[in-house]
């Protein structure tokens, strides 16, 4: 999206009308020129889904975007090399992976700020309006939390929000000369979780770092559990936070 033809407003009362669909004239039009920055939970829905790696799922689909944060490197969403740099997974049917498709895409046109720094955690609702955008002259009425179920978007935030914890700490990396590795450490951590599971199970980590067998067999096979795990390790490896018991 082109911010610079899009109105943020208020949500007014929690409500606002809208609607898409295959009729109407501008679908698929917001699926193209994005800036999109993914969040772990998007890559893992989006590469299970596709049936690859979370490696092959970042070198294909993805650009390594070192200025949208102050000292982390996110994960931006890669377009098409087209007139329209439209995402690659848009077709004239809509999105081809739509049931896992980003938070984003899912919450759009609402948008969401959050505040996850130290104690203070806020979350603020806004409507992003843009130009070409014909769904706001649709009847539909929707109240934000309707259209937050019907979207399966609290889902995604509470995935998010521990992650949303950790890139807004203002919490000291350390000496400088160990940031660069402490960054490398996040990337990996972040978003590629099959790269993170390596990371554990095949070198001294559990004899290092006391995880009962329960939650080991949880971490070889589930990709949830193995995603809350990494964002503890990166408060423990990253701020030092006691998230993980030291043997």
């Amino acid at each position: 999206m082109d911010s610079s033809i899009n109105v943020v407003e208020p949500l007014v009362g929690n409500t606002f009308r809208f609607n898409c669909h295959k009729n109407i004239s501008c679908f698929t039009e917001c699926c193209a020129g994005l800036r999109l920055i993914l969040t772990p939970y998007d890559v893992l829905r989006m590469k299970n889904r596709l049936g690859i790696s979370s490696g092959e799922f970042l070198d294909r689909y993805t650009d390594m975007d070192l200025k949208a944060h102050g000292r982390f490197p996110m994960a931006r969403l890669k377009m098409r090399d087209d007139e329209g740099k439209t995402c690659p997974f848009v077709t004239t049917e809509g999105c081809r992976i739509y049931e896992d498709r980003p938070g984003a895409c899912r919450l759009y046109p609402v948008g969401r700020a959050s505040q996850m720094t130290g104690e203070e955690k806020k979350t603020g609702f806004f409507l992003v309006s843009e130009s070409h955008c014909l769904g706001f002259q649709e009847e539909r009425l929707w109240h934000l939390d309707e259209w937050l179920n019907h979207e399966g978007v609290k889902e995604y935030n509470s995935m998010n929000d521990s992650w949303l914890e950790i890139i807004g700490a203002k919490t000291s990396l350390g000496p400088e000369e160990g940031i660069q590795k402490k960054v490398r450490m996040f990337y990996m951590a972040s978003y590629n979780l099959d790269r993170f599971r390596e990371f554990i199970f095949q070198g001294r980590f559990f004899d290092l770092f006391d995880v009962s067998p329960e939650l080991k067999e949880k971490l070889e096979n589930d990709d949830v559990t193995l995603m809350h795990f990494a964002f503890d390790w990166l408060k423990f490896s990253l701020f030092g936070d006691k998230t993980i018991q030291v043997r």
